[in-house]
């Protein structure tokens, strides 16, 4: 069975609704990264990014929620797309992946997470999430998923972000991009999506984004105090 290591953030949200989409059997194992449990020798034993999400497939590890969405669909055939949208699907999983993703997290860091609010920062990351999904609205203007005529793990890991539009974006979230919003809808409706809300239920996450949360977070921002031997 698959050991899913999971933190209700957008990118292990990905992989809890394909596992939920495919019906494929996992164990959930929560991480909390707001008490830096993914920087246990442990968990990094599994991704040395130290970073939710991974799974681990007998005995196989597998982190990034792109390689995870990949992996799982050329293994069970489901989701995957036709073999004739290879290029294109393998295009916009990768957009998503080293694009929305991204510049939506970093858009969320510098508005909302930040110490300081630095104007250049939270312009020049908004601009471009907002860049983002206006590429994504226009792509689904005349379309109902993102690749070819089927939902597949490239609506899965849209979802994932499109899902914090408000929190990336502002109150007006998915307003001003109809064709999104049509998309996003229709995504969002599927049972599938529900049972991946309710996947995180039972767990007791830390919530507060206290000192504890940041030096686990953002561990960078902190200076490393070297001891002495005696």
């Amino acid at each position: 069975m698959i050991k899913f290591y999971f933190h209700k953030t957008p990118n292990p949200m990905k992989v809890a609704l394909y596992l939920e989409e495919t019906g494929i059997p996992y164990e959930l194992i929560p991480v909390d990264t707001l008490m830096g449990e993914q920087h246990t020798p442990e968990y990094k034993g599994i991704n040395p990014n130290a970073k939710t999400p991974a799974i681990e497939d007998n005995g196989v590890r597998i982190f990034d929620s792109t390689a995870i969405l990949l992996y799982l669909a050329e293994k069970s055939g489901k989701l995957g797309g036709a073999p004739e949208n290879r290029a294109e699907m393998l295009s916009w999983v990768m957009f998503i992946a080293t694009g929305l993703a991204p510049f939506s997290g970093q858009a969320v860091h510098f508005r909302h997470m930040a110490p300081e609010k630095i104007p250049y920062a939270i312009n020049r990351y908004l601009r471009e999430a907002q860049r983002h999904y206006d590429v994504l609205n226009t792509h689904l203007r005349n379309r109902e998923y993102i690749v070819g005529n089927t939902y597949s793990i490239a609506d899965i890991s849209a979802w994932g972000w499109i899902d914090k539009a408000s929190v990336v974006l502002g109150e007006e979230g998915l307003q001003p991009y109809p064709a999104l919003k049509r998309w996003f809808n229709k995504v969002n409706n599927r049972p599938a999506v529900a049972r991946t809300r309710a996947v995180e239920q039972g767990i007791a996450f830390k919530s507060a984004y206290d000192e504890v949360a940041h030096r686990a977070l953002f561990p960078q921002n902190y200076p490393v105090v070297e001891t002495q031997p005696a």
